[in-house]
């Protein structure tokens, strides 16, 4: 193996890692609705598990950076794996013994969903310093990053999808037992020297609410970021739903879970390929077209999609989601990495984490109890029209208007 080779490899366990953990995810988020909906056959009661499962995760999420802080990044990625391992295990042991209800269905769907905010946010805070470490250009890395995560939901549904039919919904966790124990091993393979960064932090250390407050304080002081959260807080209360209740309910009454999986395997193909791009995309476009091209293509794929086509066309229009929807988080990690100093990034990324979770709870709760009550279609109309307007609204506000062209430099 060549030096430039070795330099490489602890991107390479890193991204293992953030693969396998993504897939295992991924197969998590048609398979547990699906078995719900076997359980309870409610549309509002799977919304409700959904929901609650965010409302854990956005508790959780503001503590990752200072777990992060206190144990290192490596510790806490591989921990968030192993305890979202060992939580899932829960639903094949009880169908096995006959046991699993509705209200085992939601405890351990909660349990599962604490540690999902842990591990997102102690990979991302692994970029800047492998960047440094390896001499990797951070937004080149950036879209790596999420190139994979994406990839890893190309490949999820469609695993998910196939064990659900093969082996049925409870038993296809096993599945996911085993990635999750693969994304903890590859973490391990990281050395600590590769973890560090040359940036000075504070002499003086912060106090834990200090800690805790930090993210928060740091985005809603920045004008910029503060009016793209407040928009993705809206459009993440649209579009998770949409991928965790719209369509397992849609496809679910059908009897058709491989159709299910292919659609947000298009879905996440679109955005792991734009992704991949996100360096390209900004070097060519700059950053105001790529936002534009984010808000406006994914509400009209959205758009399209609510309209329950035939599946050639539900799937060009999930082709066009995803595909404007890729770069967007890249972007959003190297505006983050740019704007504010490395040994803040933990407690940056777990309040973006946060914010990210915020919405989703009550999207799925209004969700679930929309479809019972007005009907699959109309819901999605519903859902389709208010990301239209609110991607308009952030467009034609004054920080997104104003904002300069990005800066390749990454703050020190």
């Amino acid at each position: 193996m060549n030096e430039r080779s070795q330099s490489r490899v602890p991107i390479l366990y890193m991204q293992i890692s953030n693969f396998f953990s993504g897939v295992s995810n991924a197969v998590v988020m048609i398979t547990i609705p699906w078995l719900m909906l076997e359980v309870s056959g409610s549309p509002a009661y799977a919304g409700l598990v959904m929901a609650l499962a965010g409302v854990s995760s956005l508790i959780v999420a503001p503590f990752g950076g200072i777990c992060i802080g206190r144990f290192g990044t490596k510790t806490v990625s591989m921990f968030a794996d192993l305890m979202s391992a060992l939580s899932v295990l829960a639903f094949p042991l009880l169908a096995l013994t006959g046991n699993l209800s509705a209200i085992a269905v939601l405890v351990f769907a909660l349990l599962g969903a604490i540690f999902d905010p842990l591990g997102y946010t102690a990979r991302r805070t692994m970029l800047q310093p492998l960047a440094e470490r390896t001499n990797v250009d951070i937004h080149r890395l950036n879209g790596i990053h999420e190139g994979m995560q994406g990839t890893s939901w190309v490949v999820g549904p469609a695993v998910g999808a196939l064990f659900i039919a093969l082996v049925g919904a409870a038993n296809s966790f096993w599945i996911v037992i085993l990635f999750f124990l693969i994304a903890a091993l590859s973490a391990a393979f990281l050395r600590d020297a590769d973890l560090h960064t040359s940036f000075a932090e504070p002499a003086e250390k912060a106090s834990t609410f200090s800690d805790l407050t930090l993210g928060f304080r740091r985005l809603w002081s920045d004008s910029f970021l503060r009016t793209l959260l407040l928009a993705v807080l809206v459009l993440a209360a649209i579009y998770l739903p949409i991928e965790s209740i719209i369509l397992p309910t849609y496809y679910e009454s059908m009897n058709q879970p491989l159709d299910l999986g292919i659609v947000i395997s298009v879905l996440a193909a679109g955005s792991t390929i734009s992704s991949f791009a996100y360096g390209w995309f900004l070097a060519k476009m700059g950053s105001k077209t790529l936002i534009r091209m984010t808000f406006i293509g994914a509400s009209l794929g959205t758009l399209g999609m609510a309209f329950l086509p035939p599946i050639g066309l539900m799937l060009l229009f999930a082709l066009i989601l995803g595909f404007s929807w890729g770069p967007f988080t890249p972007y959003l990690i190297s505006k983050i990495q740019m704007r504010f100093p490395p040994h803040e990034h933990p407690m940056v990324f777990s309040a973006q984490t946060s914010v990210f979770y915020a919405a989703p709870p009550i999207g799925m709760l209004l969700v679930g109890f929309g479809v019972e009550k007005i009907g699959l279609s109309s819901t999605y109309y519903v859902l389709a029209i208010t990301m239209l307007l609110v991607s308009v609204l952030a467009l034609v506000s004054t920080p997104i208007r104003t904002e300069s062209e990005v800066n390749h430099t990454t703050a020190g």
